[in-house]
């Protein structure tokens, strides 16, 4: 499969609402057209994973489902 990279603008990250109160577990997310980047909210500055979005609502679906923990 080629590999697709989309620039995100940084003002398209928003913080899972998941995330764990005392800051230690947050990630963020930016939503593109047909893909999913995905960031550790506490070094915003390092590197991020880009998904399929159909991928990312699978992984969602199968989380909130109780599948993974």
């Amino acid at each position: 499969m080629p590999r697709v990279v989309v620039e995100v603008v940084e003002s398209a990250w928003s913080k899972s609402s998941y995330s764990g109160a005392n800051e230690t577990e947050c990630v963020e997310m930016a939503f593109a057209v047909g893909h999913t980047a995905v960031r550790d909210s506490k070094r915003p500055d390092g590197r991020h994973v880009q998904v399929h979005s159909g991928a990312w609502s699978d992984f969602v679906g199968a989380v909130r489902s109780g599948q993974l923990r």
